[in-house]
C-alpha cells in the first residue's frame, strides 16, 4: 500500500467515525446545531462511499450519475458549513440565499456534460470560487466569534476556522497537480492530509469531545478558582457578584452569565444592572433561573420564547436576545441564597456537560456568598461589640470625670451651708465660692466636649469662616492666663492668613497647648510653630513630656483612646481631646498626625489648606 493511499484510508475512516459520533449526537439531540454538524459529516461520508464504491468496481466514476452526484455533494458542504456558521455566529439572512442558489446553480453543469467531456473552463472555475469562497467566509466568521468569545468556546471557534482552511485547500492543491503535472502526486498527498486536518478540525470544534473540553476549560477554571478564596474579602456583594459573573463566562465559553440574590422578605430574585437593582419581573418564576431555583435542579433551554413563553418579555434577567440558557440554583443546605443563570444568543456554544460545570460553579458560588455572610454577621457582631465597649468606655470615663467636679461642688455647698446655719451673719466665704465657680466650670467643659464629640460624628462642628491669622491667634493662646510654670513659645516669622472657624481653631490650639502642658514636667519648655508651606498653612506644638508609645501613635486621635502610657489619676481626661482636633482639623480639609518618642516629648504636626480670605468672602 502506497503512503497515498495510506492517507487517503485513514482520512476516509475517520471521516466515516466522525460521521457515526456525531449522528449519534444529533438522535440523543435533536437540534438544528446537532443536525446540521452530523449532515456535514454526512455529505461528507457520501463522497467517500461513492469513491469507495468506485474504487471496488461497483460504481463507474467516470458516468455521468456518480460523478455529478459526488461533485453536487462536495459543493453541498460549502452551504452547510455557512449553515454551520450560522447556527454558531450568525449569517445574514440574503447570504444564506444566495449560497442556496449558489450551489444549485454550480451543480446543474454536473448533470450536463457526460464524462470523459468536460464543462467548460470558465464553469469549473466559478464552481471552485463557489466552494472555496464560503469556506473561507465561514473561517472568517468563525476567527471573528473566537475573538468575541473566551474559554473553550474560543479553542473552539479558532478549531473550525482551521477546518475551513484547511478544506479550501484541500480544493485548491489538486489544482497544482492539473497546472503542473510533475507535482501532480505530491499536491494529491498533500490534499489528503489537509483532508483528514479538516476532518479532525471540525470535530474538535462543532462535536468536541467531552475530555477534551474539559481539557479546554482547565485553565479558566483553575484560574477562577484559585482566585475564589479571597472574592469573599471583596469590599461588598456587589463586587463578589461580578467576579463569579466573570468567572462563569470564562469557564464557560458563554457571552453573559448573571447571578440573582434571592431575597427571601420579597420571594423575589434580585438582579444587578451595574450599581442598580433590577425590578423584578411580575413572570420571574416561569423563566429558567426562577425554575431552577423552584426545582432545586439545574436547567437548560435551547429555545428559551418557546420553553418559557410567558418570561420572554422578563425585565429581571433581561435575555429577550438571547436563545440558550443554562441556570442552576445557589443553596446553602436548605437555605436558597439566588441562581447563576449563563445565557448566549447561540444555542450550540454549550455542550451536555456545561450543566454540569454551571452547577459546580453554582455551588463554589454558596460557598463563597454563605462565607461572605459569615463575614458580614462576624463584623456586625464585633461592630456591636466595638459600641458596646465604647459606651462603657465613655461611661467609665464620663463618670469618672465627672464625679471629681460633682464630689467638690457637692462638698463645697455643703461646707457653706453648714457655716450659714451655724453663723447666718458671718461674712460671705468667697474662697469656697470661687471654688465652687471653678469646679462649675470645669464640669461645664467636661459637657461641652462630649457634646463637641458628637458634633464630630455629625461632620457639623465647624460655624462660619472668616479670615484668621494663625500667628496671632498662637500668640494669643499662649499669652492667656495659666496657673502652670511652664514656659510657653511662639516661633513664627510671617503672618499666616487664611479663611477658616475662629473659634475652633482657637480651641484646636488650646487643646494642643494644654494637652503639651499636661504631660510634660513642670518648667518644661513649650513650643508653638507657626509657617507657610507651599498651599498650606502648617502648625505644629512640642513638647518634652512622657511621649506616646509607638503602637498607640495610630489610635490616639480615636474617640475615648489614651496611650497605655497614661496614668488616669496622675492625668485626668476622658480621651476626647484628640478626637475633636482630628475632627476640627479634617472638617477643615486639613491633616493632623503626632510624631513621638518615649520620655523625650511629642510633636502635633497640623496641616490646614490655605484658603484665601478673598475668595472665601
Amino acid at each position: 500500500m502506497s503512503a497515498q493511499q495510506l492517507i487517503v484510508d485513514l482520512s476516509w475512516a475517520a471521516y466515516i467515525v466522525i460521521f457515526l459520533i456525531t449522528s449519534m449526537q444529533a438522535l440523543r439531540h435533536p437540534r438544528r446545531a446537532t443536525i446540521d454538524v452530523a449532515l456535514f459529516f454526512l455529505v461528507s461520508a457520501l463522497v467517500i462511499v461513492i469513491a469507495e464504491l468506485g474504487r471496488l468496481g461497483f460504481l463507474k466514476t467516470s458516468d455521468l450519475l456518480p460523478a455529478a452526484m459526488s461533485g453536487t455533494l462536495i459543493l453541498l458542504l460549502s452551504y452547510v458549513i455557512l449553515r454551520l456558521l450560522d447556527d454558531f455566529a450568525g449569517v445574514p439572512k440574503p447570504w444564506m440565499r444566495l449560497a442556496a442558489g449558489g450551489w444549485v446553480l454550480s451543480s446543474i453543469p454536473l448533470f450536463i456534460w457526460a464524462r470523459p467531456a468536460k464543462p467548460p473552463a470558465l464553469v469549473t472555475i466559478l464552481q471552485i470560487i463557489y466552494f472555496v469562497g464560503p469556506q473561507l467566509y465561514a473561517a472568517i466568521g468563525f476567527v471573528r466569534a473566537s475573538r468575541k468569545s473566551s474559554g473553550v468556546t474560543r479553542r473552539r471557534m479558532t478549531a473550525i476556522a482551521a477546518g475551513s482552511v484547511f478544506l479550501g485547500l484541500n480544493v485548491l492543491f489538486p489544482q497544482i497537480g492539473v497546472v503542473l503535472p510533475s507535482l501532480k502526486e505530491e499536491s494529491q498527498i498533500i490534499s489528503q492530509v489537509l483532508g483528514l486536518a479538516s476532518g479532525i478540525s471540525y470535530y474538535l470544534g462543532f462535536a468536541t469531545p467531552g475530555w477534551l473540553r474539559r481539557a479546554w476549560q482547565e485553565p479558566e477554571l483553575r484560574a477562577f478558582l484559585a482566585r475564589a478564596a479571597r472574592l469573599p474579602r471583596l469590599p461588598d456583594t456587589l463586587s463578589i457578584i461580578k467576579e463569579l459573573e466573570a468567572g462563569a463566562v470564562s469557564s464557560v465559553g458563554a457571552p453573559n452569565a448573571r447571578i440573582g440574590l434571592w431575597d427571601e422578605e420579597t420571594q423575589t430574585l434580585r438582579f444587578y444592572d451595574g450599581e442598580r437593582v433590577v425590578e423584578a419581573s411580575p413572570h420571574q418564576l416561569e423563566t429558567p433561573d426562577g425554575r431552577s431555583l423552584l426545582l432545586q435542579k439545574p436547567i437548560f433551554t435551547d429555545n428559551f420564547a418557546r420553553d418559557y413563553p410567558l418570561a420572554t418579555v422578563s425585565v429581571a434577567n433581561d435575555v429577550r436576545d438571547f436563545t440558550a440558557l443554562l441556570s442552576a440554583p445557589i443553596t446553602a443546605g436548605e437555605t436558597w441564597l439566588g441562581v447563576l443563570t449563563v445565557y448566549s444568543s447561540r444555542a450550540p456554544i454549550f455542550a451536555d456537560d456545561d450543566l454540569e460545570l454551571v452547577q459546580l460553579l453554582a455551588e463554589q458560588a454558596a460557598v463563597i456568598l454563605e462565607s461572605r455572610a459569615l463575614i458580614d454577621e462576624a463584623t456586625r457582631v464585633q461592630a456591636r461589640e466595638e459600641a458596646t465597649r465604647l459606651k462603657d468606655d465613655f461611661l467609665s470615663a464620663a463618670a469618672h470625670d465627672l464625679k471629681t467636679p460633682l464630689t467638690t461642688l457637692m462638698g463645697q455647698a455643703q461646707l457653706l451651708e453648714r457655716k450659714a446655719q451655724r453663723n447666718p451673719e458671718a461674712p460671705a466665704d468667697l474662697a469656697g465660692i470661687q471654688r465652687i465657680v471653678q469646679e462649675a466650670k470645669r464640669l461645664k467643659d467636661l459637657v461641652l466636649e462630649l457634646l463637641d464629640a458628637a458634633r464630630v460624628e455629625q461632620g457639623k462642628l465647624l460655624g462660619p469662616r472668616e479670615p484668621v491669622d494663625l500667628r496671632a491667634l498662637a500668640q494669643e493662646s499662649v499669652n492667656r492666663p495659666r496657673t502652670s510654670p511652664h514656659a510657653l513659645v511662639v516661633e513664627a516669622l510671617e503672618r499666616v492668613d487664611g479663611s477658616y472657624d475662629r473659634i475652633r481653631i482657637q480651641q484646636l490650639l488650646e487643646n494642643l497647648i494644654e494637652n503639651a502642658i499636661k504631660y510634660s514636667p513642670e518648667g518644661e519648655e513649650i513650643r508653638v510653630k507657626v509657617w507657610q508651606e507651599e498651599n498650606n498653612a502648617r502648625l505644629s506644638v512640642t513638647d518634652r513630656g512622657i511621649g506616646i508609645p509607638p503602637h498607640d501613635l495610630s489610635n490616639i486621635f480615636h474617640r475615648f483612646y489614651r496611650g497605655q502610657n497614661v496614668n488616669d489619676r496622675q492625668f485626668a481626661g476622658m480621651g476626647l481631646g484628640l478626637f475633636i482636633c482630628r475632627g476640627i482639623v479634617e472638617q477643615h480639609g486639613g491633616r493632623i498626625w503626632a510624631e513621638s518618642t518615649l520620655l523625650q516629648g511629642s510633636t502635633f504636626h497640623v496641616t490646614l489648606p490655605l484658603i484665601s480670605t478673598e475668595r472665601s468672602q
